[in-house]
């Protein structure tokens, strides 16, 4: 998909621009025809008619990939490729398809940095990135190239969707958009409709342990308003007592997961190993929790990893739901709706054995074990 010519005419568009201080053209570089696109941020962007090659930066690599855009992307911000696991799904399944497309920046653990030189060599047609507006005309401004920004999206979020519309409309791929939307409402009716007639009396407390945000916690580091949990009508205990009603991650002192003593807990995965060495210096702590006691301490494949992996909480959706409850789920075969949702994003129907053979497995934890 590469175009040398539209390239040249880039580089020297680029170079014109950074002359005279850079305002967007009236007409893309090849000649074509534009079009006005409001972004995230309600700037007017002016964008080719047909775009595809683009930039992607911040969290829009991911969803990139949702609405099936890989082979567009010419540059993109994101981790070495050495350092991508299986935890990081859209970059895994990408190793291959993006093995030499160039890295043109980094925004990971707060050191946001793009390379404009770089992404000038790309000869994008749109750069879409979930920056500031500052940092979106700067990009403008340096590489002449138009700068669409979306927002980086809570979880299942309208943001998420929004951002997923604007990027589907500047690359003509509206219906994938929509089929998503369509996927994850679909699905969280099927979770609804399973576990609503629950009576409020009957609905199991939970905690969402170890969770993994700036880096990986042990079981201090938990979810409030996780929607993993409220996806089948769970009672998440850290909810009340966090009142604010937004979906949120911090820490809080062991002592307080004790007073509110889930009878489930789910961990990260990637804490799990924290939560293990921790046992075994006060496996006496552990033991007061009712959940070791009834062995009903369990892990999923950790879901944030380069921001939040939209497949895998929706499959973790469905592993809480069998846990908790079995009857209502009788009918659902975990293993095909995993492959199912894995199928639907990343075209990889087999990724659940994927993160089974990486130790993000689905299933009960024994905190003793190699602890």
């Amino acid at each position: 998909m590469k175009k040398p010519v539209a390239i040249l005419l880039s580089l020297a568009l680029a170079l014109t621009l950074a002359a005279c201080g850079g305002t967007q053209p009236e007409e893309s570089p090849d000649g074509a025809g534009t079009r006005v696109i409001t972004d995230s941020l309600g700037r007017e962007v002016t964008v080719p008619e047909t775009v595809d090659e683009i930039v992607v930066l911040g969290n829009t690599p991911r969803m990139a990939v949702y609405l099936g855009l890989i082979d567009y992307v010419v540059g993109y911000s994101g981790m070495d490729a050495g350092s991508i696991t299986p935890l990081t799904a859209y970059a895994n399944v990408t190793l291959d398809d993006w093995a030499d497309v160039p890295v043109v920046g980094t925004d990971s653990g707060g050191n946001t940095a793009y390379y404009s030189e770089d992404i000038i060599l790309t000869g994008a047609d749109v750069i879409f990135c979930t920056a500031t507006s500052d940092v979106a005309e700067q990009l403008n401004r340096e590489t002449g190239i138009p700068v669409v920004v979306v927002s980086q999206g809570t979880l299942f979020g309208e943001d998420f969707e929004q951002s997923l519309s604007i990027m589907a409309q500047v690359c003509g791929v509206e219906d994938r958009a929509e089929a998503i939307s369509s996927f994850v409402d679909e699905c969280f009716a099927e979770l609804a409709g399973l576990t609503e007639s629950i009576p409020e009396s009957e609905r199991h407390t939970v905690l969402s342990g170890a969770a993994t945000f700036r880096g990986v916690h042990g079981l201090e580091g938990i979810r409030v308003y996780d929607p993993v949990m409220l996806s089948v009508n769970a009672v998440n205990v850290a909810d009340e007592a966090d009142g604010g009603g937004q979906y949120a991650s911090y820490t809080v002192d062991l002592e307080q997961i004790l007073a509110w003593d889930p009878e489930y807990i789910f961990m990260d995965s990637g804490g799990v190993g924290l939560v293990k060495q921790d046992y075994a210096t006060r496996p006496e702590f552990y033991s007061q929790l009712s959940a070791v006691q009834n062995g009903r301490m369990y892990q999923y494949p950790s879901s944030t990893s380069y921001y939040d992996n939209m497949e895998i909480s929706l499959v973790n959706c469905y592993f809480v739901g069998s846990v908790l409850c079995p009857e209502q789920f009788a009918d659902v075969d975990f293993e095909a709706k995993a492959s199912e949702i894995f199928d639907f994003f990343l075209g990889e129907p087999d990724y659940l054995n994927v993160l089974t053979e990486y130790g993000a497995y689905y299933g009960a934890v024994d905190l003793a074990a190699d602890a």
